[in-house]
């Protein structure tokens, strides 16, 4: 049985400074506990993070990051660190399709689920047919009990409910693709069914989208100065190389014990650093041997003139499924390829053209324009591949072995794909789990 000295522990070794470590050390530390967050990089953020381009001169995102309306746990991580006004809310999404003519989807009046119903059917980019097959399809999503088709993948599930090539690459797969970070023909429909329910489905503030206006690394720098201030330690640029239940032992040769450990380091990290013995006795961590990644890959583009003056868009039978605008005049734009799998030995001049190609397809009147910087960025590890059987792998963060670590991340069973979201829920749960009289942490 678990021991129970650790709802009493005083001092907390959080390892890994990525939303989830943080979401935890933040929490904790301003309850009174004691706590260490130890990250590899000088900065906080983790793979949500930025970096200084010296060609630009600027700091750019690893990738562009959105949140939704129903992502509660990261909004409330925010606002604990002052910067929820640094979101741009947009209740309009932009579909565009080659040639420029553009479809805005936006909520009415009606009731969830049909709040996006008017603007469905004036979809231009959609025949009768095929809004007719979609809305069949989402009226039934609506119905289904996600878990019971984790097995299954979510293409198979849009050939049960008779979707048609069309409708797959002019709707469900930049949705799918975008959320999810894998093809429909590889991700699970457990968690695009959720994308769908707890999202599109569940009304109007909850499908609104929101981007941050800010690098993301200057939100991080946030939580650096609020960890500090409640008394908390942090230790950058140091790796962990080995961690137990109550120690870790850093690259450099240096011990840190505590009362706990909460373990919020990538996967592949956890299962590599955790003592040995620890790994034979603690189940969780051999579900974490079998997890792999999905790559994203972001594309920031600098032109001489303005070339979108949408807000963002998504590309309609597109490779590249979103473009974001960066600045006031739409000159900067970065732009998104998520599973992209196929993009990761492509050159940089490759990746650029592949991508310009496809803006200038959507946006014939920027050919005009000068390419003056493309800094294409590959995130080769950065979420989890969320595959049928994926779901058996996630761990609890607490296991029923005495003195064993709590772990903390997106890839733990929070219910939620790989998004900000589930790191954030990851990083209160663990933390919560030391304020509960009546739950023992092991």
């Amino acid at each position: 049985m678990a021991t129970r000295r650790s709802k009493h522990a005083r001092r907390v070794l959080v390892l890994g400074g990525g939303i989830a470590g943080i979401a935890a050390a933040l929490d904790l530390s301003q309850r009174g506990i004691a706590v260490t967050l130890v990250e590899s990089r000088e900065r906080l953020g983790g793979r949500a993070s930025s970096f200084f381009d010296a060609k630009s001169g600027l700091w750019l995102d690893n990738c562009q990051h959105v949140t939704l309306g129903c992502c509660s746990a990261y909004l409330g991580l925010l606002s604990r660190l002052g910067v929820e006004r640094a979101i741009r809310w947009d209740d309009e999404q932009y579909w565009v399709e080659a040639g420029g003519r553009t479809t805005v989807l936006r909520p009415g009046r009606l009731p969830a689920p049909m709040h996006g119903l008017p603007s469905f059917l004036r979809a231009r980019f959609l025949t009768v047919a095929e809004k007719a097959r979609i809305a069949g399809a989402l009226a039934q999503m609506g119905l289904l009990r996600r878990f019971d088709h984790e097995a299954q993948t979510f293409g198979q599930l849009l050939d049960d409910l008779g979707q048609r090539d069309s409708e797959r690459r002019k709707f469900w797969d930049p949705i799918i693709i975008s959320a999810c970070n894998l093809h429909p023909d590889r991700v699970s429909a457990l968690p695009a069914i959720q994308v769908f329910q707890d999202a599109f489905l569940a009304g109007a503030r909850a499908s609104r989208m929101g981007v941050l206006m800010v690098p993301l690394g200057s939100i991080y720098e946030r939580a650096r100065e609020a960890i500090r201030n409640a008394g908390g330690r942090l230790i950058l640029g140091e790796s962990v190389a080995r961690f137990g239940a109550r120690v870790a032992t850093l690259a450099s040769g240096q011990t840190l014990d505590a009362d706990a450990v909460i373990c919020a380091l990538p996967f592949e990290k956890a299962f590599l650093c955790a003592e040995d013995e620890l790994k034979r006795r603690d189940e969780r961590f051999a579900g974490l041997a079998r997890m792999k990644h999905s790559p994203i890959l972001g594309v920031h583009l600098f032109f001489d003139r303005p070339v979108m003056r949408l807000p963002h868009s998504v590309l309609v039978g597109r490779e590249t499924q979103w473009l974001f605008r960066k600045d006031p005049e739409g000159k900067v734009i970065h732009a998104v390829v998520s599973a992209a799998d196929g993009w990761m030995p492509l050159e940089p001049e490759e990746i650029t053209r592949r991508v310009l190609g496809d803006l200038l397809a959507c946006f014939p009147q920027a050919a005009s324009a000068e390419l003056r910087l493309s800094r294409p960025v590959k995130e080769r590890r950065a979420s989890f591949a969320y595959t049928p059987g994926f779901e058996a792998l996630r761990p609890a963060s607490v296991s029923e072995e005495a003195d064993t670590p709590v772990l903390a991340g997106d890839y733990t069973s929070t219910g939620w794909p790989a998004t900000m979201e589930g790191a954030a829920r990851s990083g209160c749960s663990a933390a919560a789990l030391f304020r509960r009289p009546e739950r023992a942490l092991v």
